[in-house]
């Protein structure tokens, strides 16, 4: 039996080199993208923690400011240190409050010991809400760190340091606990003060309040 002929396979169509490239190059890009897109994600990510943590730093350090206007606060009112001229310890003796030197919006004189030290008037915002504890030019109604105790606070300087000195206000408030009557010369009271602190940048601001019974 004769067997039939054998014939060659078809010989198949050389492949599109073209098409090829073109799909290597497409998918190359879509990688280019993709590693752009998260490279610049990285980047915004790593930007706003270091924003975070700088933010942080500012208030923490306008915070501990304040703090320490509080405690100079605490020294005025001591009246330390004891016996110096600049002191005005008097003024706050433990049931003898000179309750002339408080005054309403707090006092501004150059003249006198009454700087900062404040009255609220019944039915009105306490001034503590009104003062501009920020302001130190010209005759502020708030004290600057030291301005009767004698101490000295790192500020404005070169460096990670408070812009300006922090600032407190001392405020007279009637003692709810203390035995109430007519006379002001009997009345008892504890004082209301308040600080600020600020930041590196001046526009870092902490406030802080306590009340102070002596």
């Amino acid at each position: 039996m004769r067997r039939p002929p054998l014939h060659p396979p078809a010989s198949l169509p050389p492949p599109d080199r073209d098409a090829q490239a073109g799909m290597s190059l497409i998918t190359v890009l879509l990688i280019l993208v993709v590693v752009s897109i998260l490279g610049v994600a990285g980047i915004r990510i790593s930007m706003m923690g270091e924003r975070s943590t700088r933010n942080d730093r500012d208030l923490q350090l306008a915070w501990q400011s304040a703090e320490a206007a509080l405690i100079d606060a605490e020294l005025d009112i001591l009246g330390e240190p004891a016996g110096s001229a600049a002191g005005r310890g008097a003024i706050f003796q433990r049931g003898s409050t000179d309750v002339s030197k408080f005054l309403p919006g707090c006092g501004n004189s150059l003249d006198t010991k009454n700087r900062g030290l404040c009255y609220s008037v019944p039915g009105i915002a306490p001034d503590w809400l009104t003062v501009d504890l920020a302001s130190s030019s010209g005759n502020p109604s708030s004290v600057g760190f030291g301005t009767f105790t004698g101490r000295s606070f790192p500020s404005g300087q070169t460096g990670i340091q408070p812009s300006a000195l922090p600032r407190y206000v001392i405020e007279l408030v009637p003692d709810p606990d203390g035995a109430r009557t007519t006379a002001p010369k009997d009345r008892k009271y504890v004082y209301r003060v308040t600080a600020m602190g600020f930041g590196p940048s001046s526009s870092t601001q902490s406030v802080l309040q306590i009340v102070y019974r002596n």
